[in-house]
């Protein structure tokens, strides 16, 4: 009977820590986010709080969450010990301003396809509002706050993916990233004087299919997206 206690407690450590892999694979828990607090994941699975414990040292072992003292349990980005990007010295460097709009493309139009795919209806609300909030912004506001709202929008599609890949290097890319993608917003600004329609209207396009859970459309609305972006950035070459 002893033993069998053991084998028990050991089974519900094991269920425990795999649901935690599990729900940290699907993007249940992304990357920097404190997943809940042991008494919530005991009441959540019917288990103790030793249990809890000994499941979540596992994942920190693991790697996969990192703890610190008298804090939460945080998921950790697992490509960010893994993926040098080269570093950006300026964000009026022409030639990386284009490879990062040609790497937006696929990254982009992937993270809204999985995103008109498995997006929880809250995830949906979430971006519906802040897709409102976006165009709120985009008047009146400085270039940016333009920019960090339309990063914010990319960024919660790339959450609503649940694929932890496409997750963790979002974050990672587009925090290396900012100021070249600034700097593009900046330049097209500067050329046109306002938001070219094309891009409010892309917009647009890609959170209806999203909200419509439409992947191919939506997968076909952010690549096109990008790349009207880069083009627009091409054309500021040969401006005056």
């Amino acid at each position: 009977m002893g033993n069998n206690g053991l084998d028990n407690a050991e089974s519900s450590v094991e269920r425990v820590a795999a649901d935690l892999r599990e729900a940290i694979a699907e993007g249940v828990y992304i990357p920097g986010q404190a997943i809940p607090s042991q008494r919530a994941l005991a009441e959540q699975w019917q288990v103790s709080r030793a249990t809890v414990r000994e499941a979540v040292l596992m994942l920190e072992l693991e790697g996969l969450i990192q703890t610190q003292h008298g804090g939460r349990s945080r998921c950790v980005n697992l490509m960010e010990p893994y993926l040098n990007l080269p570093l950006e010295t300026s964000g009026g460097n022409r030639e990386l301003q284009l490879q990062v709009l040609e790497a937006r493309a696929t990254l982009e139009a992937e993270a809204a396809f999985y995103a008109a795919t498995r997006a929880t209806d809250e995830q949906l609300r979430a971006l519906s509002s802040e897709y409102a909030r976006m165009q709120e912004r985009n008047a009146g506001e400085s270039t940016l706050a333009k920019a960090k709202a339309d990063l914010m929008f990319h960024m919660m599609i790339a959450e609503a993916s649940h694929h932890l890949l496409i997750i963790s290097f979002s974050q990672l890319f587009y925090n290396r990233y900012f100021n070249a993608i600034y700097g593009v917003l900046s330049q097209t600004l500067r050329r046109y004087g306002r938001y070219p329609e094309g891009i409010a209207q892309q917009h647009a396009r890609i959170h209806k299919a999203i909200q419509q859970r439409q992947p191919e459309v939506a997968r076909d609305a952010a690549r096109t997206h990008i790349l009207y972006t880069r083009q627009l950035l091409e054309r500021t070459e040969t401006c005056p």
